[in-house]
């Protein structure tokens, strides 16, 4: 029996009726009618019984990990793929999604050593390209093996009885909006396509013990295509981000089942394919202006990985009724909101001044532990002080000016002593962490001069210890 639906293609909320905007999302133009088949189930069939185990009668040791032989994408993913896994990964259109999955796919099939994964051959499924195509990007970046089987499909069965066949150890389906099954008629990258195409793809993975990676378009604002339960079903959702302007790329894990979310891989786009950066801060910090106003150095966290990067803040007479406040890298809203304290707490006139704050070499901070260095660049940049080029800083800031203590501050000032900077600036709090860890003396074989802590409770103490 069928039935017909209007299905919101932004959010997969379903509705009786066409209408133009949907009240779940407020989309326009987003709903349109899908046909449904539905089966009549008997009210007398009963499930069968299902095998119980106890929690502490189940071994870790049954799901081994497999490498991908690339560091970065092996730190992503917490150590690598997961048997009877489904990771899906996104990004924006060019970023190199393809060209490390291509990477990754050639080193699986060359390994030959998992005795975590079954012994078969990796499988690519592209469906935007032709196999032609992606043995020419296999040319150029030498990820061509006899065991990396390309087939180009579309069509959901095609692929099941394909899979069935050689039985991989991994496939690979690029991109999962393509994916039709014969069982709909909506079109391709519609809610329900994606949704129970996906949905096929995952159960037989797990049925079979294959690793499924899954590629996935990215909407305008940047979000993930489809359905929302789309992220919910597999194991790993993995974003490719970073700018065309620079050469590398960052790969961030949002969601890991396997591992610890928010991990990050730094890799450099290269004639010869993506290749993984080892020091991501010497990276970041490798232009750095030095002894000049409204720069400083910001040890952050990426996960478990310490990251220093450059702040710079520009202050200008505005021009306008309302002063500007731009931001790139970092939130704006709280660049707006830590300007605000900075002219309450410390008394400098910015209502008359448009701010600008930048993280150097496109990287991303969205911890809190960037308020004191974005705070220490703005009042550096107004009152044309540079802050010393051997200092280092972190530390969150409330609205009454207090400087708060942020997580993992050993790693931190490990990671800036072992690029030479021998200045830490931090909260109070962290500051008796750190010595209490014991970790300078440690370090201090590790560089020529010692890493001098300097604490401060609120942020005119820390602007004065900074700018003096």
């Amino acid at each position: 029996m069928a039935k017909s639906l209007f299905v919101c293609q932004s959010c997969g909320a379903e509705h009786r009726k066409w209408m133009g905007q949907c009240p779940d999302c407020n989309a326009w133009n987003s709903v349109c009618e899908q046909v449904i088949e539905t089966a009549i189930a008997s009210s007398a069939s009963k499930g069968k019984l299902l095998a119980i185990a106890s929690i502490t009668d189940i071994s870790g040791s049954d799901s081994p990990r497999c490498s991908t032989c690339i560091d970065e994408l092996d730190r992503v993913l917490g150590g690598g793929l997961v048997p009877g896994s489904a990771v899906l990964i996104g990004g924006d259109p060019g970023i190199g999604k393809s060209t490390l999955l291509l990477q990754a796919a050639a080193k699986l099939a060359a390994e030959k050593l998992d005795a975590a994964m079954q012994r078969g051959p990796v499988l690519y499924i592209t469906g935007e390209e032709s196999i032609r195509q992606v043995h020419l990007r296999g040319e150029r970046i030498h990820a061509l093996h006899s065991d990396l089987l390309l087939v180009s499909a579309c069509e959901l069965e095609s692929m099941l009885t394909t899979i069935d066949k050689i039985r991989p150890s991994a496939v690979i389906v690029d991109s999962i909006q393509t994916t039709v099954s014969s069982r709909l008629t909506s079109a391709p990258g519609t809610v329900s396509q994606v949704r129970d195409c996906s949905a096929s793809l995952i159960r037989h993975a797990k049925q079979h013990g294959h690793v499924l990676i899954l590629v996935g378009h990215v909407t305008k604002d940047g979000a993930l295509a489809g359905p929302r339960v789309l992220e919910h079903m597999v194991d790993a959702v993995i974003y490719f981000e970073g700018d065309k302007g620079h050469a590398h790329r960052i790969l961030r894990a949002v969601k890991n089942r396997f591992g610890p979310a928010g991990e990050i891989g730094l890799f450099e786009m290269t004639d010869a394919g993506l290749v993984g950066i080892r020091n991501a801060s010497r990276l970041f910090l490798a232009e750095r202006a030095r002894d000049t106003p409204g720069s400083v150095v910001l040890a952050c966290m990426e996960g478990t990985r310490p990251l220093l990067v450059e702040v710079q803040a520009l202050i200008a007479p505005t021009v306008y009724a309302t002063p500007k406040r731009s931001a790139v890298g970092v939130d704006a809203g709280r660049v707006a909101m830590l300007t605000a304290v900075l002219e309450r707490r410390i008394g400098l006139p910015l209502s008359k001044h448009d701010v600008y704050i930048n993280i150097a070499g496109g990287a991303r901070v969205t911890e809190p532990a960037a308020d004191l260095a974005v705070l220490l660049a703005m009042v550096s940049a107004y009152q044309e002080k540079a802050v010393a080029e051997d200092m280092a800083v972190f530390g969150e800031v409330g609205l009454t000016g207090e400087v708060r203590p942020v997580g993992q501050p050993e790693a931190r000032a490990r990671e800036a002593a072992s690029l030479g900077f021998s200045r830490l600036l931090l909260p109070t709090e962290n500051h008796a962490r750190v010595q209490k860890a014991n970790i300078i003396a440690n370090m201090r074989s590790e560089t020529e001069a010692p890493l001098v802590l300097t604490a401060a409770r609120h942020l005119s103490e820390a602007a004065q210890k900074a700018l003096s």
